[in-house]
């Protein structure tokens, strides 16, 4: 068995596959994807609704086919792929032990590696929610597979506590299934789903959304019988006297995604506190050498166009890395300031070149807003929006002429006029 290879991405998702790709185009050639399910493509698999694709194809795609185009490309090029193999264990120094039940535990040496492992789902024991732990508990991912891939429909009275956009996707789903959604709850006073599926998933259907309230009970032993929902206030503490109940037995948790870190730590890899992945420069390169990060695993994606671009710019980084080596830096750090909660790359190094594109999130839902990216009282670049909101990922563009002469860390921020 082949103990060495040049580039080895962990992780057959859309991420994977598209840094793959991209990695060969670049001119490597030995490339190896690990990947732990009985086939690629990742979460999109089960994500049979349509709606990807708009950006990258400009076609409306549904999962399967949106991955299906990267799976084509990868078997076109050749490109080993290494499927049901878990990776254990990944070091600083970029040797990867795996296993497998065709190759048993085995370890491979690697030049470049590409962390492409996604992303899971919080689950109920994160919420401290009140009530026993009846049947009828799923997290809105595990229902959807439930439902697409294995034909179970989990139940036939639905709360959905989380405005993610699986869980809004999973109201529609449900309800075209012949199932009853009461109601989708959202702790916070703004949904975290892009607005075109609160549009076609909740209004369409006449789904109504509960802002700022959260589940605070669970009724039922054997089986939910019912949950009760209250208002919360600023501070995310139940208001009480605003309590209301809903007859059910099945409830669906969408209240966030966690990064697939553990590989990521175990390699020493300095972690955001704001995305839950790594550090990274603008190339997808993480602080350590030789190792870069891509797709849901370095930050969560509203659409996976957006993850095929990210991964790409990480293939061809790991493929010239091979070819050069580790080359010095100069770096700029990248802040987030006001109403940011989080600013991809956090930092920037001089010597790639290039403009650098900003991927951040904004803390709550403003209008008429002036977004700006300034280094020591200079303004870099600066863009107005009638509408932020948490749910969309947002970009600025900070032009390589004005980053070379940035000296100081680099702030970006929001203000509403």
């Amino acid at each position: 068995m082949k103990t060495e290879y040049h580039v080895i991405i962990i992780g057959g998702g859309p991420a994977g596959l598209a840094a793959a790709v991209a990695a060969y185009d670049a001119g490597e050639r030995d490339i190896l994807i690990l990947e732990r399910e009985k086939k690629t493509g990742g979460i999109l698999n089960q994500c049979i609704h349509n709606g990807f694709g708009l950006t990258r194809f400009r076609e409306s795609l549904s999962g399967p086919e949106y991955a299906a185009r990267y799976i084509d490309e990868v078997e076109k090029r050749n490109i080993e792929v290494w499927k049901e193999t878990t990776v254990l264990s990944l070091s600083a120094d970029k040797k990867v032990t795996a296993i497998s039940a065709a190759r048993g535990v085995f370890t491979l040496q690697a030049r470049a590696v590409v962390l492409a492992m996604g992303c899971r789902e919080r689950s109920r024991g994160a919420l401290n929610i009140a009530g026993s732990r009846p049947a009828g508990i799923y997290s809105a991912g595990t229902a959807q597979k439930y439902v697409n891939m294995m034909g179970y429909l989990p139940g036939k009275n639905v709360v959905i506590l989380g405005s993610g956009d699986i869980g809004l996707i999973m109201a529609r789903r449900m309800t075209l299934e012949g199932a009853k959604v009461h109601a989708v709850c959202e702790i916070m006073p703004y949904s975290s789903g892009l607005k075109r599926n609160i549009a076609q998933c909740l209004d369409d259907f006449g789904i109504p959304l509960y802002l700022s309230h959260t589940i605070t009970k669970i009724e039922g032993k054997d089986r939910v019988t019912g949950v009760v929902i209250s208002e919360v206030d600023a501070e995310k503490r139940p208001i009480a006297g605003t309590e209301r109940h809903f007859d059910c037995d099945t409830v669906l948790f969408s209240v966030g995604l966690i990064p697939e870190n553990e590989l990521t730590k175990g390699a020493g890899i300095a972690l955001c506190r704001g995305t839950k992945g790594a550090e990274v420069y603008q190339n997808r390169e993480t602080l350590v050498s030789g190792i870069f990060a891509c797709g849901n695993v370095l930050q969560v994606h509203d659409l996976v166009d957006f993850v095929s671009e990210e991964s790409e710019t990480a293939g061809r980084a790991a493929a010239e890395y091979v070819r050069r080596g580790a080359q010095p830096r100069r770096t700029v750090a990248v802040k987030n300031g006001k109403n940011v909660t989080y600013v991809l790359p956090q930092r920037i190094d001089k010597n790639i070149g290039g403009d650098v594109k900003l991927f951040f999130r904004v803390s709550n839902t403003f209008h008429n807003c002036v977004i700006k990216a300034e280094c020591g009282g200079k303004i870099l670049a600066k863009r107005t929006k009638r509408v932020a909101a948490p749910g969309e990922m947002e970009t600025l563009i900070l032009k390589y002429s004005d980053i070379g002469g940035a000296e100081e860390e680099i702030t970006v921020s929001l203000e509403e006029a």
